[in-house]
Order: C-alpha cells, then structure tokens, then sequence
C-alpha cells in the first residue's frame, strides 16, 4: 500500500512534467525583478550567501569543528545536495529539511546548539548549500518512507482553511497568472528558497512563507515545529520534481 502511493505520488510529478505548463515564480516577476535575481553581483541574498560561505569555514561548537572540515569545499561536496530535500533521516527515524539537516550536523557533530528557523546564520548556510545546486533539477528522493509525508503534503495543500476558505490550490493552481492586490499570482514552486523578499527586506524561509499564506487567507498557523510545514515542503519537492533549483530567489 505505501509503495502504490509513492507510485500515485510519482505519477503526478511525471504528468506535471509531460504537460509544460510549469513555471517558476521567477517567470511572473518584472523583467527588472527577474534581472535582479539573476546578477549575482546586485542579487540581495547574495549578502547572505557571503556569509554562509564564511560560516562554512569556520568553527561552532564545542568539538571546534567547521562544516568543511568533513565535506571539504562546498562547491564540490554540495552540488546537488539541496535539490533533495527533504530527506529521510535515519537517526531519528523522520524527515528533515535542508535546515533541519544543518542543525543536524550542528548538534551531532560540532557540539552546537540548533539553530532557530530564522536565524541568519541559518539562513546563510541553507542558501550557501542551495546555492551550489544551482540549475539543477529538484530530485525528490525515491523512498517510500517519505510518501506519508508527501501525501499528507498534498492533503493540505487541497484543504480549505481560514475565514476566506480558501485552499493552497485555489490560488496557485487555479488562479495562477491572475491578479490579487496588484500583484501576479505564481504556480506557488519553491524552487529558490531561502529567498530574498522585497516585501521582507530580508532573506526567509520557505516556511515563512507558507505561514504568510495561512496568515493571509485568515487561518491559525501551525506552530514552528509542527509537522505540517514539513508535509507541505515534502509536497511541494515532489509538484516542482524537475525544475531547477533557483537559491537564491528573488521575490516581490
């Protein structure tokens, strides 16, 4: 039964892909919004990357170690690493997100406290590591242990809620490419989180802004640590399954 949903869930990713008719929210941004984002010399996130990289070489915790004292440079030992995520996690016998993964590393093996969602330094390390998968193809893992999750993903993401009644798909399946506030409506991929929100004046996570979304159609969030967010990130990587990895994003 779990392998038939993996399958189920499978064959929605590849019916997506064989249609073409996605595209990433880059592609219903201003054209000076989309040039934004792809000059890496005026591209904003691209401060936060700076220092990720820096975060990256250096010392936290008690073990003194560094990130790249066990994965070496980046570039290399990171390249594709972000475009599959979430991921199974065997230790504690559960999914993480790429900032779960972090913290992971933090705790286990630099003797560091975990880090809180927003944090910068956290925010910089996921966008320094989502960056070295750049262009490539979002590759959900292929595991069973994680259908579950992405069926409870979608389960929401077809689920009204708030005082507005309004579902995840009402908007960004729907109503994608119309207008609400002034403002186009995207497919809802994320493809390029953490991402730089005008709207923020800051680099966020895609968790902050799916709790825009609660929030915006009048709905109680969940808390930080509530499995929800992950269900939804889980289903969002198997909907946009193909499409590159865009870290880090500009959004309006």
């Amino acid at each position: 039964m779990k392998r038939a949903t993996g399958i189920a869930l499978l064959l929605v990713a590849v019916s997506a892909q064989a249609e073409d008719n996605r595209r990433s929210g880059l592609q219903f941004m201003s054209p000076a919004l989309q040039a934004l984002q792809r000059d890496d010399a005026q591209n904003p996130a691209m401060l936060a990357v700076q220092d990720g990289e820096q975060l990256w070489s250096t010392a936290a915790g008690s073990s003194g170690k560094r990130c790249a004292d066990c994965h070496g440079e980046a570039p290399r030992s990171m390249a594709g690493v972000a475009a599959r995520y979430p991921a199974w996690d065997a230790a504690i016998g559960g999914a993480l997100n790429l900032s779960g993964r972090i913290n992971a590393c933090r705790v286990r093996h630099q003797q560091a406290n975990a880090l809180p969602g927003e944090h910068a330094d956290l925010l910089a390390l996921a966008a320094y590591v989502g960056l070295q998968s750049r262009g490539q193809p979002l590759r959900p893992p292929d595991d069973p242990r994680l259908d579950p999750l992405r069926q409870q993903g979608q389960v929401l993401w077809s689920r009204r809620l708030g005082q507005l009644n309004l579902a995840c798909l009402h908007c960004h399946d729907q109503r994608a490419g119309l207008r609400l506030g002034g403002a186009t409506i995207p497919q809802g991929h994320a493809t390029g989180y953490p991402a730089y929100r005008l709207e923020w004046q800051g680099l966020g996570s895609l968790q902050r802004r799916l709790r825009g979304c609660v929030t915006g159609v009048r709905a109680e969030p969940w808390a930080p640590d509530a499995p929800e967010w992950l269900a939804l990130e889980a289903w969002l990587a198997q909907r946009a399954a193909g499409m590159a990895v865009e870290t880090p994003a500009v959004r309006p």
